[in-house]
């Protein structure tokens, strides 16, 4: 009896962990990186679509997403702006900071009071510090954010960048 749900596909342990360490290293930059996938686990591209349905649907995988190496493209000035919103307001802040083009990411995160009152993240990069600035006054006068308390904080060295891990890293 067809339901029109889906059959979840399992796959052999040997395809999963195959396809999972390919996806770990990110998708292929091609038309159809399922296929190219497909095609390196020895597998049908219907069957690593479905398999990729089922981790969703499981869990293991939460989103899919771009890891932009910003560096090598001369974005090196890179400004972490941290406010002190009221904890009623951050929601809607969150909202509207995110909406504006030259914030990158913005998210909430709990106050480690008495040292660090803030609570609410946005990222800005730029290819100068001169540029971010100009560009958090502009949000700063647009949103009306005069009165919120904050920081900037600029990078001052770039971390090891990676997407999602779904398979044990090996321990020397």
């Amino acid at each position: 009896m067809n339901t029109g749900h889906p059959v979840p596909i399992s796959l052999e342990p040997p395809a999963e962990r195959r396809l999972r360490a390919l996806i770990e290293q990110g998708l292929p930059l091609v038309p159809r990186p399922w296929q190219a996938l497909a095609e390196q686990c020895d597998l049908p591209e219907h069957m690593v679509m479905a398999c990729i349905r089922r981790w969703q649907a499981e869990g293991l995988i939460k989103r899919l997403g771009l890891v932009v190496r910003h560096r090598p493209l001369g974005i090196t000035a890179n400004a972490m702006v941290v406010w002190d919103v009221p904890d009623l307001d951050v929601a809607e802040l969150g909202r509207c900071l995110s909406a504006e083009p030259v914030v990158t990411l913005c998210y909430r995160r709990p106050r480690r009071l008495p040292d660090w009152p803030y609570n609410l993240f946005c990222m800005i990069h730029g290819t100068h510090r001169e540029r971010v600035l100009t560009a958090l006054d502009e949000i700063i006068e647009r949103q009306g954010l005069q009165a919120i308390p904050r920081r900037v904080l600029f990078s001052l060295k770039a971390y090891r960048q990676r997407g999602g891990r779904y398979t044990a890293e090996e321990r020397p």
